[in-house]
């Protein structure tokens, strides 16, 4: 299955470096369409409006982090098959386990590069 690149992608961090450092990363990849949220509130705003066909979030957010959005998304039926990555500097056992749990399809820890990106993205779609 090739990954369709014109897909709208939300990118969910409270730090604007690093929602550029991703968007600049999905540029490489190929990925043009590319939408922002700084916190999960906002993201989950965002989905209301718009069908993303995929979620790249940080984890550690105020005042919803990227693991309370993660379960309000699955939590939603017309969002509950979104793909969601999730994003940490923290790769504490518990935290993968809990995302795991919650129902995300990947997990990248920072620090990160375009390759890491590419084949986590790829792993989700099965391509």
């Amino acid at each position: 299955m090739a990954i369709d690149l014109n897909m709208p992608i939300l990118v969910v961090d409270d730090y604007k470096t690093m929602i550029r450092i991703i968007r600049n990363l999905l540029k490489q990849l190929g990925f043009n369409n590319v939408d922002e949220a700084s916190d999960g509130t906002e993201a989950y705003a965002k989905m209301q409006a718009k069908k993303y066909g995929l979620i790249i979030s940080d984890w550690n957010m105020e005042p919803m982090t990227g693991y309370e959005l993660l379960q309000k998304v699955r939590a939603n039926s017309d969002l509950t098959r979104t793909p969601f990555i999730m994003v940490t500097a923290e790769s504490k056992t518990e935290n993968v386990i809990a995302a795991k749990k919650a129902g995300v399809n990947n997990y990248i820890v920072k620090p990160f590069n375009a390759a890491t990106l590419r084949n986590k993205i790829a792993a989700v779609f099965g391509a």
